[in-house]
């Protein structure tokens, strides 16, 4: 039978009949002893009853993300608060470059939209709007923008990441009640959130669709890319940089940079320049450790 893995803990697999919800524990045999799995992997088992299962292959990988591990992922919605926390929009820019270089869509999602006040980041989001994101707002607590979100969940496999405190398991909880998955608030000495997700697990949704919840994140690696494919992850700024002087042009200080020029006239927002040439820095810097 070929099922998908929700869960692993305690050595098992947790692996789901796509077809009736059926849910199999199973243990790894053979080669798959030794053999990564992750929580989204396609296997084939064999039951052994009508509980217990033999894990005897893992079918190839659509996509695979490293932090949080898991796989076969369509699209990731990436959690960030109005307030309590307030956003880090670097760490945003963080995660769509990750998203996007592991061919995964990304949908940024702002949640506590009953605390914002009016107008409370517009520039901010028409930037990313502007950009070809979709920028969702809303409120787990009143459940404002929550048919759309669930319009975007439907019938995909999604994976929620972003800073602890945010509200993604309350997010889960109000799209599904059932779920019952722990929250915590926000630190009042910290002003961060607590980690309440333990597991990397994989949860089916009455609306069709199955989401990745994960532990919170406060700082990744970007991808191993070459410096001048850092630009594609940024749509204002590789638009923008197709009428540079020169075809390599990183945007830094090279003469006849159409993007600094754009910058400059407020046609590229500044934030989004700012994020890219520290990420630039960084994948830089690796490169010189690299080969030094």
């Amino acid at each position: 039978m070929v099922g998908q893995i929700i869960r692993i803990h305690g050595g098992f697999a947790f692996v789901r009949d796509p077809d009736t919800g059926k849910v199999w524990t199973a243990l790894r045999r053979g080669k798959l002893a030794e053999e990564k799995i992750l929580v989204g992997d396609l296997v084939e088992f064999s039951p052994l009853d009508e509980e217990r299962g033999v894990l005897e292959k893992v079918l190839p990988r659509k996509t695979e993300l490293y932090r949080p591990p898991v796989a076969n992922v369509e699209q990731a919605l990436l959690v960030f608060a109005f307030t309590e926390p307030d956003p880090n929009f670097k760490l945003l820019d963080r995660f769509l470059v990750l998203s996007q270089s592991a061919k995964i869509k990304p949908i940024i999602c702002f949640n506590k939209l009953d605390l914002a006040s009016p107008g409370l980041y517009q520039e901010e989001r028409r930037a990313y709007e502007e950009a070809g994101f979709v920028f969702l707002a809303v409120s787990a607590k009143t459940g404002q923008g929550l048919e759309e979100l669930k319009r975007h969940l439907s019938h995909r496999v999604t994976v929620l990441a972003g800073p602890s405190g945010v509200g993604k398991s309350s997010l889960l909880n109000a799209i599904q009640p059932g779920l019952k998955l722990q929250t915590a608030p926000v630190s009042r000495k910290t002003g961060r959130g607590r980690h309440t997700t333990r597991l990397v697990e994989l949860l089916p949704l009455d609306i069709g669709g199955l989401v990745v919840d994960t532990p919170g994140f406060t700082s990744l690696d970007l991808p191993d890319i070459p410096p001048a494919s850092l630009s594609a992850y940024f749509p204002e700024i590789a638009r923008v940089g197709a009428g540079c002087r020169f075809s390599d042009c990183l945007h830094q200080a090279e003469p006849g940079c159409a993007v600094r020029e754009a910058v400059a006239e407020g046609k590229i927002p500044r934030f989004r320049y700012q994020h890219y040439l520290v990420f630039l820095g960084e994948i830089l810097e690796r490169e010189r450790r690299k080969f030094s």
